[in-house]
């Protein structure tokens, strides 16, 4: 039983903190090859914001390798643009990217092995203004930093770009990112991609969706310093269905409205599901029925959301 016992506390560590798919080419791996027929386009335009090559150093001199064009079309592992430390760049594409079966687009960075890893968050937008981050996790050890050419265990990554080495693009699904009255999931229109930093130093390190710090090689303390960001390959492509109306506001009527309890929708078109958000986007009532109640919601502005079989539409409400 001892011997038992002393096995499972051996083992169980490895368990815990390995639980995520391994590098490109080894078995279970999620990574995506640049050729893979899956990628139907690419990143048709970029802008990038520079970050400094160290966040900490009391001169600030930003990375400068590559220019943003680089972050456009298929991915090839050497025309890359180089974000630095907390950098970002915001691409957009021919065509949106849609949420269907499985990965929606793949995010590639430069690396030259399976260890060393420039991480990024990602995040994705409907409006290129509100953006909203995957959920990611890092559970690289922060008890001492990752070095300058420090290796990373691509098992402890997840949804962060930048996980496999060049050439392999790291997966995203949209189902995982937040349902939110402002990002429309069939109709992603902006992926933002935000260097993590990498110093386990709070004044400056960044933190997954958990709260933990995101340790990766610190200080990148020179001109390709930070993210290098490679493509954006495109997986599943939103495509218009031809001969469907588009929803108006006029085929619908909501009333009262403000209201005290009750807001009643009349539709010309058959209502597939009601949601309503609190202003800050959280989900507060899901409904198949025309009559609303909102008695039990506290006074102010709400978005009411009607989905058909033709599209949504969002509408403010008010309960007073």
């Amino acid at each position: 039983m001892t011997k038992n016992y002393h096995l499972l506390l051996t083992v169980l560590p490895s368990i815990l903190f390995a639980q995520f798919d391994p590098p490109a080419g080894q078995a279970g791996s999620k990574a995506i090859f640049k050729n893979d027929p899956l990628f139907k386009s690419w990143a048709t335009e970029a802008s990038v914001v520079r970050g400094p090559q160290d966040i900490a150093a009391s001169t600030v001199v930003l990375a400068s390798v590559g220019t943003a064009v680089n972050a456009t079309g298929i991915a090839d592992g050497s025309g890359i643009v180089s974000l630095g430390d907390g950098g970002t760049a915001v691409l957009t594409f021919a065509k949106p990217i849609t949420n269907g079966s499985g990965a929606d687009f793949a995010v590639f960075e430069n690396s030259f092995n399976d260890t060393f890893l420039e991480l990024a968050f990602v995040e994705a937008s409907s409006d290129g203004i509100n953006f909203f981050r995957f959920p990611a996790t890092s559970l690289t050890s922060t008890a001492t930093q990752v070095g300058t050419f420090g290796a990373v265990d691509a098992t402890k990554i997840n949804n962060l770009a930048g996980k496999y080495k060049a050439n392999y693009g790291t997966p995203f699904d949209i189902s995982e990112l937040p349902d939110h009255a402002l990002l429309n999931k069939d109709k992603i229109t902006h992926v933002k991609i935000i260097d993590v930093v990498g110093t386990i130093n709070p004044l400056y390190g960044t933190v997954d969706s958990v709260g933990n710090i995101v340790n990766d090689p610190y200080p990148t303390n020179f001109a390709s310093g930070g993210f290098d960001l490679d493509a954006v390959g495109v997986i599943n492509e939103f495509t218009e269905v031809l001969g469907t109306a588009h929803l108006s506001r006029s085929d619908f009527q909501i009333y009262p409205n403000p209201t005290s309890d009750f807001v009643q929708i009349k539709s010309r078109e058959e209502i597939k599901n009601i949601n309503v958000y609190s202003i800050t986007g959280q989900k507060v009532i899901v409904s198949e029925n025309e009559k609303i109640d909102l008695k039990n919601l506290p006074a102010g502005n709400y978005l009411l959301e009607i989905i058909t079989a033709k599209g949504k539409i969002t509408q403010k409400i008010i309960k007073k």
